[in-house]
């Protein structure tokens, strides 16, 4: 029997060009789930139970924060993408090659999945930590792919302050799930019918 040696384990750095459909899909998803163990595990230790942040409020007053606030950051994003040149907006090629091919009920169920797993780490557990601005500061960290350019670097800064305020204004992690979840579908199906120029 072989081994285990983890002195031969090579990390290098893979472009997204270098990784096939399966793989980053594979990679999505299994951060996304990273993502949800340490969020749960975090809301744990603070000592609060983190299925009750998932309790749906009464009324649809969430709804409409979150779907405005998704209403406005497509505005803007649309509005920008006019006058930005596309370079300054790059992520990689990643929002590309997650949605150009994808069939819709696949766009809304990863766009879904991101935003209970990354609102729960985010708003659930390191905004009752941190506060929005810090939280909003790790957000932008995270998504990495924008960080080579300032532009998208200070919308996703935004974008992540504005769902933890309104996450404050509604006292429930739904308003920001909706948001993101409309954000991301949005900017999806966008990405998905965009015609080739």
């Amino acid at each position: 029997m072989k081994k285990f040696d983890i002195k031969n384990i090579k990390i290098r750095k893979v472009s997204v060009d270098e990784l096939d459909d399966r793989m980053l899909l594979m990679n999505l998803y299994l951060t996304q789930v990273l993502t949800l163990i340490i969020g749960l595990a975090w809301i744990f230790f603070q000592g609060r139970n983190p299925f009750s942040l998932l309790a749906v409020p009464e009324g649809s007053a969430f709804l409409y924060w979150g779907f405005g606030l998704a209403a406005a950051v497509v505005a803007v994003d649309l509005i920008l993408s006019r006058w930005i040149p596309e370079e300054a907006a790059d992520d990689g090629g990643v929002n590309e090659r997650l949605f150009r091919r994808r069939p819709v009920w696949h766009i809304l169920v990863i766009s879904f999945i991101v935003a209970v797993c990354e609102e729960m780490l985010f708003r659930g557990a390191l905004q009752h930590a941190f506060g929005p601005y810090w939280t909003s500061i790790l957000f932008a960290a995270i998504h990495v792919r924008y960080l080579r350019h300032w532009i998208p670097t200070g919308l996703v800064f935004s974008i992540s302050y504005a769902l933890g305020w309104i996450y404050i204004q509604t006292d429930t992690l739904w308003a920001p799930i909706a948001a993101h979840f409309a954000i991301d579908m949005v900017m999806g199906l966008i990405i998905r019918f965009r015609r080739e120029t």
